[in-house]
């Protein structure tokens, strides 16, 4: 019989509701929107869409990959829905983000794998929210230079995208993507003259060295702004917990992060890439 491993003290959850919670949920469910908070099933999804805030999904929720450590479904996607950039840029009108974050899943069944979509989006929740920071976590795009050009184009504030593990767990962890394309995306952005930001999770069986090592390639990249958070097992399915990161250890990145340069990290065992995402940009400069 399979030993499960318990979690500890430091990732128990309370879940909680209230009036934000409940506008954000008929506003998402009401819209037809996508969440990568639920999608995705993020352990933070009471305490943000209690703050009236959610990360917002565009090209549908069925991604054309099947990464062994993400909970969004794989199969064959629907097409992207057309008037999809006006809704979430009538979302974060009407939630009044002063910070919004947008990500997606991989859509390699498409021609442009979405970045058409992408930079309408972009360009749509600009035009009616120009006050409000625009925060991306895009994919790969197989690493085609011209179709990140056209999402990078589009301006937006922060351009992020996940490594999401350390070089030597990249072909267990990830479905087609590659270590050192995801490097050649943040240095493109980082070129480009984006403020570029990437994250990884911890507890796969990675090493410390391994850890910072990675956090050098990010770091090397361009990269200013960077994530680490436990991983947490979606699904039976998925990839086992090896371990789970004392936050000691979490604050110790932290500290080798501010270090090597990053002005912005956030290294904790619920940390995901878009959490408290408003706050840690104001904290940026």
């Amino acid at each position: 019989m399979k030993t499960i491993k318990r979690k500890p003290e430091w990732l128990k959850i309370k879940l909680s509701t209230n009036e934000n919670y409940s506008k954000v949920k008929h506003l998402v469910e009401n819209n037809d929107l996508h969440t990568i908070c639920s999608s995705g099933k993020c352990p933070n999804i009471s305490e943000c869409w209690g703050k009236g805030t959610a990360t917002l999904m565009i090209l549908g929720d069925v991604c054309t990959r099947s990464c062994k450590f993400c909970a969004v479904k794989t199969g064959k996607p629907s097409r992207p829905v057309k008037n999809e950039p006006k809704k979430i840029a009538n979302t974060t009108r009407i939630l009044k983000l002063k910070h919004v974050v947008i990500t997606s899943v991989d859509r390699d069944d498409l021609n442009d794998y979405g970045a058409e979509q992408w930079a309408k989006t972009i360009h749509e929740v600009r035009k009616q929210n120009q006050n409000t920071i625009i925060e991306v976590l895009i994919p790969d795009f197989k690493n085609r230079e011209n179709l990140l050009k056209m999402v990078f184009d589009a301006k937006p504030d922060i351009l992020g995208h996940n490594l999401e593990t350390v070089k030597r767990l990249t072909p267990v962890v990830r479905s087609k993507a590659n270590y050192q394309n995801s490097l050649n995306v943040l240095k493109l952005s980082s070129r480009y003259g984006l403020i570029t930001k990437s994250g990884i999770i911890v507890g796969l069986g990675e090493t410390k060295e391994e850890v910072v090592e990675c956090m050098k390639d990010i770091r090397n990249a361009g990269t200013t702004i960077m994530t680490i958070g436990q991983y947490l097992q979606p699904t039976p399915q998925h990839l086992p917990v090896k371990e789970y990161i004392h936050p000691d250890i979490f604050n110790e990145f932290k500290e080798i992060g501010l270090n090597m340069g990053f002005k912005q990290i956030e290294s904790a065992p619920l940390v995901r890439s878009s959490y408290m995402a408003e706050q840690s940009f104001s904290n940026y400069n």
